[in-house]
């Protein structure tokens, strides 16, 4: 893509993977209903892995079959950085070695867990928390997660056309935290008031905050680490997320079954205001866009150059076209005369 559509076409690209999960949270409790009998219950939840593995199937001959293994030209400065070093000279352990001494890079790592572990807990409890206060409502918690997603992609394409536009990657990040906190906060306040239309629109506001930060901590990153490839940086960050997704979502259920749903949101509300100061303390060290910026200075430069040698030579070759038409009346004068 070009470069001034590059993370929008990134943001649009990740709302497809969002897109899986909101289907995960649409047809599981469609086709696993709550019933008593568990043969029952075992045939349904047979049948949904069923589908799932011809789905899995199918994708995975597309990746053998269609998929290209890279394009034909690196998509970033720093896929040509990484293609011009010799696969026996480029470590993946100094790639990461060298991530880990970012410090700007660590704070991002921890406040990107934290968000998108908190995320991982909703999604993961959501059902359980809609039962407990809607009982009966197993279709409308799977529509409640369909919700969150769909808001979340459409927040993923408004973020990736801001920063198309402004480059601000450090404030949009910083205020899409911060959003998610209030978010977060409005949802846990509004659980239990009985309306469940309240929670649509409640968790809808969550989702297009919470789910927008996944895609936008990933191009900060890039930012953060270039000229690193964007494979390591993004690995990091979905590890971060994998062990913070794992510890809030026992710690949280934990919480629901001794203390109720309230307290166990208001848990994920004080990591969120961990991870949204910890976001004002993020160096906005832009390292991809200095580089562009250089070598379109660079290219300027050379432009310029290439032009005024261009100019300078069209000027010798009308001096020299002078000379010669000079020469040749001067000629032609003397000829004439007697």
């Amino acid at each position: 893509p070009r470069g001034d559509t590059r993370l929008t076409s990134c943001f649009l690209s990740s709302s497809f993977g969002e897109l899986g999960i909101a289907i995960g949270f649409l047809v599981p409790p469609i086709l696993v209903p709550n019933v008593e009998d568990k043969d029952e219950l075992a045939h349904h939840i047979s049948i949904m892995f069923y589908i799932t593995a011809g789905v899995a199937t199918l994708l995975f001959v597309l990746v053998v079959f269609v998929f290209q293994e890279r394009p034909r030209l690196p998509p970033t400065q720093a896929q040509a950085v990484a293609r011009s070093i010799p696969p026996e000279q480029y470590s993946y352990i100094a790639s990461i070695l060298r991530l880990l001494r970012n410090k700007p890079f660590i704070l991002l790592i921890i406040t990107y867990g934290l968000n998108v572990g908190c995320f991982y807990a909703v999604g993961t409890l959501l059902n359980r928390m809609i039962i407990e206060h809607y009982p009966g409502e197993e279709v409308n918690a799977g529509r409640i997660g369909l919700t969150i997603v769909i808001a979340g992609m459409v927040g993923s394409l408004i973020c990736g056309v801001w920063l198309d536009r402004t480059k601000t990657y450090k404030q949009t990040t910083l205020a899409v935290y911060l959003m998610s906190l209030v978010g977060m906060i409005v949802y846990a306040a509004t659980l239990d008031l009985g309306h469940l239309w309240v929670v649509f629109i409640t968790a809808g506001s969550l989702g297009f905050f919470m789910t927008g930060y996944l895609p936008l901590g990933f191009e900060f990153a890039v930012e953060l680490t270039y000229p690193e490839c964007e494979g390591t940086s993004s690995g990091l960050l979905n590890c971060s997320a994998q062990v913070f997704g794992i510890i809030f979502t026992i710690s949280q259920g934990k919480l629901i079954d001794t203390y109720g749903t309230l307290a166990g949101n208001i848990f994920l509300c004080v990591f969120l205001l961990i991870g949204t100061v910890m976001t004002g303390f993020i160096k906005s060290d832009l390292r991809r866009q200095n580089a562009n910026r250089t070598a379109k200075a660079m290219v300027s430069w050379l432009s310029a150059c290439l032009s005024f040698l261009v100019n300078i030579f069209y000027f010798l070759i009308f001096c020299k076209t002078c000379f010669i038409n000079e020469m040749v009346n001067s000629l032609s004068i003397n000829l004439l005369l007697p």
